[in-house]
């Protein structure tokens, strides 16, 4: 991983990443210390300073976040094998929360009503870090191109379909 940046701004880059990333993953820590790390297919960009993350089944989660609001989210997107890591502040946001129809309303079209959404998870960006495969060190000439086709032969994926 690259530098650390403080109070940063969602770029391009992290919103590209965020688009192409199937999951992100949630860390939490419950009231005994103990870390929990679970993942969330429906999350997005919102804002230029906050990351939203559905909760669908994420009853330890929210509850870790109820007493220890510091968390770190992770998503990559594989086929370019680059993501990032931010570490934030998080609350949550119930149904009956004035704010809830719009900060949830990217996440409420993803879900298109096949999954109920509990909460949202709304978490403050303080700190991101880049994450690179080690492939970005151990092979600086390869280009992207490259990179996604070795990714589509590792997870047996061609022509925009899984084989």
């Amino acid at each position: 991983m690259s530098g650390c940046k403080q109070n940063p701004k969602i770029n391009e880059a992290m919103r590209t990443d965020i688009e192409n990333s199937v999951l992100c993953w949630l860390a939490t820590v419950d009231a005994d210390g103990t870390p929990n790390v679970t993942p969330k297919e429906i999350f997005s960009a919102y804002g230029d300073d906050r990351i939203i993350v559905a909760d669908i089944a994420s009853t330890n989660t929210v509850r870790n976040i109820q007493s220890h609001p510091k968390v770190c989210v992770s998503f990559i997107d594989v086929f370019r094998q680059r993501g990032f890591k931010i570490v934030g502040h998080a609350t949550i946001l119930d149904p009956n929360s004035s704010a809830f129809a719009e900060v949830g309303a990217d996440l409420l079209k993803m879900v298109d009503g096949d999954f109920t959404i509990r909460n949202l998870i709304s978490i403050q960006i303080e700190k991101v870090s880049r994450i690179w495969a080690p492939s970005y060190t151990h092979f600086p000439e390869r280009t992207e191109d490259e990179r996604m086709l070795s990714a589509y032969k590792t997870y047996g994926v061609t022509a925009g379909k899984v084989v």
